[in-house]
């Protein structure tokens, strides 16, 4: 045989040998495995190096390892309120009643405690939000933990930068986490400024080889900030210029931010110091100063993560049991819409069960195939009599839910396969008529922007879009 032959049969058994592995040993999902193994057919060679980089499973093994003091004092709380839900003892304020079963997916689900006295304020533009952070960095008197997916050497992420320097300097403990995938443009100046004034810098998977980075699939998505165990932020916004509105491609930046205050806190804590602990040598032990927080408010609130080292999609199972709870409506905003058939037929059985449900997204795409998957997803929820908004104001960022203004799901997570199985996400889900009706209120503001898309509307589309559709749903278990 000639040096072709003998390439193209290594090429064919080598393919057949990670088709097996994908089959029978990674155990993806079967709509997952049928798009890899259709790359892998088309696009043999290509494709091969392709599911190195995103098509691995990610190992779970020791992860995020958590001091044991802690870890048991979580553990406890944890049975406490599940055994007080299964006697019917939990104490829940009469208004949010109905809901115990919401509670208990969370904390057996995810070890998410459920605290009933927190404040939070709501922010949808980016220049409020980044005023009152800074603000309240300005303020500490022990640590600021910050972890963000993107950072950007801009503007704000000088002024981020000044204050952080600043509050070193003054002797307060300052670490700041970013994701290396999402601030890859981020330079190594900003860090070193950083680093010399005495905050703690560290990313989250860091390449091996410069440049090359085999878990540039696994991305912390989180957006977290603590201020001296008191204070924490949650929501959608990165840092840099174009989430204050600077950007001429994107224009204004719509998204939505939560300050909270209260016991809640405690449990953001908890998430920033497990993610740290992984991706720093210098572990955050257990100390009762990062732990400060204090009763303040009425609002009921578990935080939930999830990410591609959990045994279940945490943040999803939680959406899809608020949708089959909703009685009245139920509000969506979301930048990217790709459901799985799980989320998809909750949302689709609300529909025909009467319920209102309203999804919002954005005018222009910041991922052309996830747009145009998006689109098609879409098109099959006005066929069942969904309402589609279509944000003309700028663009829609915002990771949000609100069922029968009682209910509410603000954090990191979108609707995507990305999101639910292959990022590291958080998200609050707020038990609290007073902020999930504040929620509805902005989702309104945002309808005046807005255009509706209507089923005629939606058949109406050239054949090019129609074909970008497909082409961009095939592949969408894998964007």
């Amino acid at each position: 045989m000639d040096v072709t032959t003998v390439t193209l049969w290594f090429i064919l058994v080598f393919n057949m040998f990670l088709a097996f592995a994908i089959v029978f040993l990674e155990r993806k999902n079967a709509t997952s495995t049928w798009a890899w193994l259709m790359v892998l057919l088309f696009i043999p060679v290509i494709g091969f190096f392709l599911y190195l980089i995103f098509g691995r499973k990610l190992s779970n093994k020791k992860m995020f390892i958590w001091d044991n003091k802690s870890r048991l004092g979580v553990q406890q709380a944890v049975k406490v309120q599940l055994e007080l839900l299964e006697e019917g003892s939990f104490p829940i304020p009469e208004n949010m009643k109905g809901y115990e079963d919401l509670f208990y997916l969370h904390l057996r689900n995810d070890d998410a405690i459920f605290t009933h006295d927190n404040e939070v304020e709501i922010f949808t533009d980016g220049k409020k939000k980044f005023d009152a952070l800074i603000a309240d960095m300005e303020q500490a008197t022990d640590h600021i933990h910050l972890i963000y997916y993107i950072v950007r050497n801009d503007t704000l992420g000088e002024r981020i930068a000044d204050t952080l320097i600043r509050k070193a300097r003054e002797g307060v403990q300052v670490r700041f986490l970013y994701d290396d995938m999402g601030s890859r443009g981020l330079k190594q100046k900003y860090i070193r400024r950083l680093k010399d004034a005495g905050v703690e810098v560290e990313s989250f998977f860091p390449p091996l080889i410069p440049k090359v980075n085999f878990k540039i699939n696994h991305r912390n998505h989180r957006k977290l900030a603590i201020i001296d165990g008191k204070i924490g932020y949650i929501g959608g916004f990165n840092i840099g210029d174009e989430y204050l509105g600077a950007s001429k491609k994107f224009g204004y930046w719509r998204d939505t931010h939560l300050r909270i205050v209260g016991e809640s806190v405690r449990n953001m804590q908890t998430r920033y110091i497990l993610d740290w602990n992984q991706a720093s040598h210098h572990d955050i032990l257990y100390e009762e100063r990062y732990f400060k927080s204090e009763p303040r408010g009425n609002v009921g609130i578990q935080i939930v993560s999830s990410g591609p080292d959990s045994e279940w999609e945490q943040i999803k199972n939680g959406y899809i049991k608020m949708i089959m709870e909703a009685k009245e409506f139920v509000y969506i905003q979301t930048p990217y819409f790709i459901p799985d058939e799980s989320l998809a037929d909750a949302i689709r059985i609300a529909v025909l069960s009467g319920v209102d449900v309203r999804i919002m997204i954005p005018n222009k795409p910041d991922h052309p195939f996830v747009y145009w998957a998006t689109y098609s997803y879409i098109g099959e929820l006005l066929k069942a009599g969904a309402k589609i908004y279509i944000y003309q104001r700028g663009f829609l960022h915002a990771k949000t839910i609100v069922v029968d203004g009682k209910i509410a799901s603000v954090g990191t997570a979108n609707i995507d396969v990305r999101s639910f199985r292959l990022n590291f996400e958080v998200n609050a889900f707020l038990y609290s008529e007073e902020i999930a009706i504040q929620l509805v209120n902005e989702y309104h503001k945002d309808i005046a922007y807005s255009s509706e898309l209507t089923l005629s509307l939606y058949q109406k589309r050239s054949l090019w879009i129609r074909f970008k559709e497909s082409v961009s749903r095939l592949i969408s278990p894998i964007l």
